[in-house]
């Protein structure tokens, strides 16, 4: 009997393995996906045949998760069929237009680029992911199908919208009439975040991934969550969740590697042997005397404990050798987007609020 894939997902990644896919497979209703590499990277033709085996493949979860250890395997079946747009653009039509109900990707942070291709009239190899999209979507629109749920699930602030204006724009490009933009317009687009480290492949699918996994979609009007998980949340506004990631988490990062280092920056230094030592005194101290506070002044102070009991659990992971030197990349940006906007943010509604640690960071060279 023919197999029928309600959900359609742009990316291959380790992430999505180890993310969308289990939680389908492990969720109610359980989803059928057909995967769909867009890079058509030959390379990977092994990955995209293991994918759909009916045997599933691996996710190995280890970490740690309300102070036990936490090391097993899970199996993931909810991929049905892979296809590349490469080489299968009829029979992905064919299954956008038939049978899809909502489109999921994860294309990366430069998916959304524009392509010289993406103004040509029919679909090309070289067209960006949402100028494929377009095409697969007016394919749908002219068989006289319903409008469906779109999920990106690329680190975008705002993802859904951003996607949606530039199909929007594409479709302005190649003159599309009134009936058209109208039904794209109708379509969910749906801004989410999501989060999960995955820390490594398995040959030749399947991924090492954390305990801890969360897909947040922000709810509007018509929209349901694609699958019942107790990683996935409908939430009524994306920021709350976003600030905590940012202002705890990344800030956390950061932070660390500020004191890291003032401490010598041994270049080998792990983020779990840091948090057992000095480095990790000192964090715990910032978060207790100047993040915490700042949440609270902000409302958030109960989400904000919560968080932070659970990121460093999440940092202390004995499965994850995470090391600080790769954090420290673009360390002054990431220090003006995850410390100097959290002060900025608490500092409007609190001018004179106190936070010298933080600050400090701010203010120091930037290492030479």
């Amino acid at each position: 009997m023919p197999v029928t894939t309600p959900i359609v997902q742009f990316g291959t990644s380790r992430f999505l393995q180890a993310h969308a896919d289990l939680f389908f497979s492990e969720g109610r209703p359980a989803g059928a996906i057909t995967v769909v590499q867009s890079s058509g990277d030959p390379s990977r033709a092994g990955r995209l045949g293991a994918l759909a085996d009916p045997a599933g493949y691996p996710v190995l979860i280890r970490g740690m998760q309300d102070g036990q250890v936490v090391d097993e395997e899970r199996r993931v079946t909810s991929v049905k069929r892979t296809l590349s747009t490469a080489s299968d653009w009829e029979e992905l039509s064919r299954i956008v237009t038939g049978e899809a109900e909502a489109i999921l990707s994860n294309t990366g942070d430069s998916g959304y680029d524009p392509k010289p291709a993406d103004t040509a009239p029919a679909p090309e190899q070289a067209m960006s992911y949402p100028a494929k999209l377009f095409h697969l979507l007016k394919a749908r629109q002219a068989a006289g199908r319903p409008p469906l749920a779109i999920f990106p699930m690329e680190l975008i602030p705002d993802n859904g919208h951003v996607l949606k204006a530039r199909v929007l724009e594409i479709a302005a490009q190649q003159g599309a009439d009134p009936a058209l933009t109208g039904w794209l317009g109708g379509c969910l687009w749906v801004n989410s975040l999501v989060d999960r480290i995955v820390s490594a492949p398995l040959d030749p699918v399947g991924a090492v991934a954390e305990p801890y996994a969360l897909w947040a979609i922000e709810a509007q009007p018509g929209l349901a969550a694609p699958v019942d998980h107790p990683s996935v949340q409908v939430v009524e506004k994306l920021e709350t969740i976003e600030r905590l990631k940012l202002h705890i988490l990344n800030l956390g990062h950061t932070a660390m590697v500020a004191f890291w280092q003032e401490a010598g920056a041994d270049p080998d230094a792990i983020v779990r042997d840091l948090l057992a030592g000095p480095v990790g005194a000192r964090l715990k101290a910032v978060m207790a005397e100047e993040v915490l506070p700042g949440f609270a002044l902000r409302g958030m102070e109960t989400e904000a404990e919560a968080y932070l009991a659970t990121t460093l659990e999440r940092f202390a992971n004995p499965f994850l050798d995470h090391r600080i030197a790769d954090i420290a990349q673009n360390h002054p940006q990431k220090t003006e987007r995850r410390i100097s906007a959290f002060l900025s943010w608490v500092r409007e509604v609190e001018p004179g609020f106190a936070a010298p640690v933080l600050d400090a960071i701010c203010a120091a060279p930037v290492p030479a």
